[in-house]
């Protein structure tokens, strides 16, 4: 095994999550610690987690598809063609899962790598398994 490939998975996990509900958040915050090491980064509004993704690029992005001033679909248009976001994936939603479906299925074609489309709230077991961990 190279140094650097070793490095590279003592290396917390860099997660960005977005979404308007401050409870959440921090209920995600205490799921990805159960995870390993995470560098965990939660904002309330898109246009600042973009913002965030250009100070540093996460492995994995959470995201709620109903945002306020910007949906989801908006804010992963831009991470993947604004952005040229490479990272993981994991979309969620209160609202029915034909409309996840849908956005999974546009944010594939968008080239991002899905590993999940929940219903809110996420299940501590779901996030173990989108994550592998």
């Amino acid at each position: 095994m190279h140094a650097s490939t070793a490095a590279s998975r003592s290396a917390p996990l860099r997660v960005l999550v977005l979404d308007d509900d401050p409870f959440l958040l921090e209920v995600m915050r205490e799921m990805l610690a159960t995870c390993g090491p995470c560098d965990i980064v939660t904002e309330t509004e898109a246009r600042q987690a973009l913002a965030r993704m250009d100070q540093q690029m996460p492995d994995v992005l959470i995201c709620d598809l109903m945002m306020p001033e910007m949906d989801g679909i908006e804010f992963l248009t831009a991470a993947a063609a604004g952005h040229g976001y490479h990272g993981k994936v994991i979309l969620l939603s209160a609202l029915e899962d034909g409309v996840r479906d849908a956005a999974s299925d546009l944010a594939r074609a968008l080239g991002l790598q899905v590993v999940g489309a929940f219903r809110k709230p996420l299940l501590p077991e779901q996030l173990r398994e989108a994550l592998g961990c």
